[in-house]
């Protein structure tokens, strides 16, 4: 069965099951984007270092949601002529 919807982050320990339990508050914390910024304020960040990972983060979104744009496009369905340019 699996685990049901989280409810304002509450994790349902099945059980007594707690090792799967902390495992799905590490999986939730880390799409949060918890553990990644616990990593960068362990150590002071150069002004420089800040700049160049920012501007690494915007490139690599444009990046992701570009080719996201372009395989959804090459994914669609129900198109006309499915194979353009083939004869």
């Amino acid at each position: 069965m699996r685990h049901p919807k989280f409810i304002s982050r509450t994790v349902l320990v099945r059980n007594g099951n707690l090792d799967e339990a902390v495992g799905i508050v590490n999986k939730i914390m880390g799409k949060e984007g918890f553990f990644d910024q616990f990593r960068r304020t362990r150590f002071y960040e150069k002004p420089t270092q800040f700049r160049r990972r920012i501007n690494y983060e915007k490139c690599k979104a444009l990046y992701d949601e570009d080719m996201n744009r372009k395989i959804q496009f090459i994914l669609r369905k129900h198109r006309h002529n499915p194979f353009p340019g083939c004869i």
